[in-house]
């Protein structure tokens, strides 16, 4: 991950020097005193081990879609806090997080119990920590490099994270824009992790955002792809609130290229960011994957939280009392499997062509899966999905896999067994393969580049495409990739744009 322009140890408050000193987070936190008097002895790792926040019983927990962690109090938060070293080299900072987060920093804010500090800190690089602090897969990013994590326990950073946030709230504070300062505008394309981080960006800089949303709630894969187990809704709600407040104008409904003509944006606004994301589920290329009980992951998670919300939804996906395999080893499979078990599966099974150790997706959220019930068959790939004699279907052929050498990309290659074939019964087929860029005509009629798999090029270090109005970021870019390396696209783009628009 390139580091972000203009994000330097000062930090961002200068914004590309367009936000004013009174409205930066970096100056308002620097301008708390802090609440003790005195610095308080950190690397607490010696007499305090790591914890974790308090979990919901799993004979509960499965029952309902509500989050299952319950994160930590004041005292809490402080306590973990106080076990972090201070490196002289925060390889939680440089190396973890693409953000490139004053960890440190805010860790020792809320270790001296000076939440209106740690809040601002947190906030000032992050355009959303308390999500963050929740999706993250910690232990790839801030925590995998955590100093600790080798003996000790790395610090709990994405559980302090939402912590710090959810506490700050609760308290009262807010976060100081300046409202809309300048007459020049830009429009965002998708409510998504990189549009709504470039949003934010830009309206801490006094610019004038309007944001395109086809959906009806804004939030992108936040709302309608993350299960409120994982991200309660209304924590996604409340920034989007804050934003409106900060002057964001918010067109739902209204998806570009459909209601929204493209060319339209290009005549009326200074600049566009593209954050359309990457949702065209990955097929599996297995014989009968078009029947209609298999289903792409994205639209069954869809599909259950649009029931959730009370809008239109399709009995079609129900997986209520049936046999559900879900093909995939990511996070998105974890959270297809978590939501089976929920909806009245009868059984869950994961079908994962390497081990556990290869997984790409959270340890934690494959625990957590474990722990509700769904059963991981690894090194297992899927040779062709199984018809009764009805026509609907029946199992999932398998062959057993081994893992070989080292191919190019730095991972084992997968070899398959000979004569090892058996199947799994199922009813219902999930594929979480992974996702690609849907196709958008207009990209092409202005002149914005793709690559072959129709992902938009950038510069990636500021975001820009092929056509010098338009800016773009996140999954349309990467591809599938992490909310926070979105997040960290927008805030590039919005920098970038900011130099362009106000010099």
């Amino acid at each position: 991950m390139p580091q972000m322009q203009g994000v330097g140890r000062d930090g961002i408050a200068g914004v590309a020097r367009h936000v004013e000193d009174s409205n930066s987070f970096r100056n308002a936190a620097d301008g708390v005193k802090l609440s003790t008097g005195k610095r308080t002895h950190m690397q607490g790792f010696i007499e305090t081990g790591r914890e974790e926040p308090f979990k919901e019983d799993v004979s509960r927990r499965v029952h309902s879609f509500d989050e299952i962690y319950q994160f930590f109090n004041n005292r809490q938060v402080a306590r973990q806090a106080e076990r972090c070293v201070q490196c002289g080299d925060p390889f939680c900072t440089t190396n973890g997080c693409p953000l490139n987060n004053y960890i440190p920093q805010w860790l020792e804010a809320i270790a001296e119990k000076n939440l209106k500090k740690a809040f601002l800190l947190s906030n000032e690089t992050s355009p959303f920590p308390e999500i963050l602090g929740r999706v993250c897969p910690h232990n790839r990013v801030c925590e995998g490099a955590c100093t600790l994590d080798d003996g000790y326990g790395a610090i709990t950073i994405g559980a302090i994270e939402a912590s710090i946030t959810d506490l700050a709230f609760k308290a009262g504070y807010e976060l100081p824009f300046p409202g809309v300062t300048s007459d020049k505008r830009v429009a965002v394309v998708g409510s998504g992790p990189a549009g709504f981080s470039c949003a934010h960006f830009l309206l801490r800089a006094g610019i004038g955002v309007e944001m395109f949303e086809g959906a009806e709630r804004p939030g992108g894969l936040l709302t309608y792809g993350l299960p409120g187990f994982k991200l309660d809704k209304g924590i996604v709600e409340n920034r989007f609130h804050i934003l409106q407040r900060a002057g964001l104008k918010l067109h739902l409904g209204q998806a570009v290229g459909k209601d929204v003509p493209f060319d339209k944006l290009l005549s009326d606004y200074d600049a566009v960011f593209l954050g359309i994301g990457s949702t065209a589920g990955k097929q599996a290329g297995l014989e009968n994957d078009n029947q209609p009980h298999v289903f792409m992951a994205v639209d069954f998670l869809t599909n259950v939280q649009k029931r959730l919300f009370g809008e239109p939804w399709s009995e079609h996906y129900s997986v209520l009392g049936k046999r559900v395999a879900v093909i995939g080893g990511g996070d998105t499979a974890m959270d297809c499997l978590r939501t089976s078990l929920r909806e009245g599966a009868e059984s869950v099974t994961c079908l994962y062509r390497r081990d556990e150790a290869n997984m790409p997706g959270s340890a934690k959220e494959y625990h957590n899966a474990v722990e509700e019930g769904a059963v991981f068959l690894f090194n297992r790939i899927p040779t062709r999905i199984d018809l009764d004699e009805e026509g609907d279907v029946a199992g999932v052929d398998l062959l057993t896999t081994r893992l070989g050498p080292k191919g190019p990309d730095g991972r084992q290659k997968v070899e398959q067994i000979p004569g090892s074939e058996h199947c799994v019964p199922a009813e219902v087929v999930i594929l979480a393969l992974g996702f690609d860029v849907e196709a958008n005509g207009y990209l092409k009629q202005e002149g914005i580049e793709t690559d072959r798999w129709g992902q938009i090029t950038i510069d990636a270090k500021t975001g820009r495409t092929s056509n010098q109005k338009v800016y773009a970021g996140g999954d349309g870019y990467r591809g599938a990739d992490l909310v926070v390396t979105a997040a960290a696209d927008g805030r590039t783009a919005a920098f970038a744009i900011m130099e362009q628009l106000l010099g």
